[in-house]
């Protein structure tokens, strides 16, 4: 299956491909990135090359700027974040021992949209133990909306991924199995592109390997706000 996948994904992503070398030719644009099978194909393409880069990169932030930049989402393309007031949530037991804290231990919750422009890309939840960061980064996290990638840059650290999901498929249950045959009958009216489109969720750590914060991370439809690349059909 994994051979599969694989073989999957690299025909996608030619598509995807295929579809810039295109834009130069009388090959009409689509108007949604759920209108016909090429297109979702596209777009599932597209979703797996962000959550790969996600999970090779230490900073979501920094991942967020390079997407940003190479869809020219905005200008100029910088990550800021906008906190979220008003939602409090203390961690879990289990999240305390995975930030290997005990019951009594302080721990501190930011709620964030991080946005590239007026483009809302994620949303990310994180519980950070302050005691583990520098004075002057706990004050700048308390005090502007600075995005927690970029605060804790200094630090170092590296990132290990929990759990990784695609929310939404941009084709149907078994489509690997039917290919485009049934096209017509499972694509005939086009869907909208859902709020939500994958979730990672993940620790930080220090050089030591000891961890100071777990973030849960939504990544919305915003990612693909930008020009369908037109294919010919």
């Amino acid at each position: 299956m994994a051979a599969t996948r694989g073989a999957v994904f690299g025909a996608a992503t030619s598509l995807v491909l295929a579809g810039a070398s295109c834009a130069a030719t009388d090959c009409p644009a689509p108007t949604a990135w759920t209108e016909n099978w090429t297109t979702r194909v596209e777009a599932l393409a597209l979703l797996q090359t962000l959550a790969a880069q996600l999970l090779s990169e230490d900073s979501a932030t920094v991942t967020l700027e390079h997407w940003c930049a190479a869809h020219r989402l905005a200008a100029p393309a910088r990550i800021t974040a906008a906190r979220l007031s008003g939602v409090e949530r203390a961690p879990t037991v289990s999240q305390r021992l995975e930030l290997r804290v005990g019951p009594d231990e302080p721990v501190r919750f930011r709620h964030v949209q991080l946005r590239c422009g007026t483009l809302v890309l994620s949303e990310a939840e994180n519980w950070y133990v302050p005691s583990r960061l520098t004075p002057a980064m706990n004050a700048e996290l308390d005090a502007s909306d600075t995005p927690f990638g970029r605060v804790v840059r200094p630090l170092r650290f590296s990132r290990h991924t929990l759990s990784s999901h695609l929310l939404w498929s941009p084709l149907p249950d078994g489509w690997e199995m039917t290919g485009n045959a049934n096209e017509s009958a499972t694509l005939a009216v086009p869907t909208p592109v859902p709020d939500a489109l994958l979730q990672n969720r993940a620790v930080l750590s220090l050089p030591d390997g000891t961890p100071f914060s777990e973030v849960v991370e939504t990544y919305t439809a915003g990612v693909l706000a930008f020009p369908i690349p037109a294919t010919c059909r």
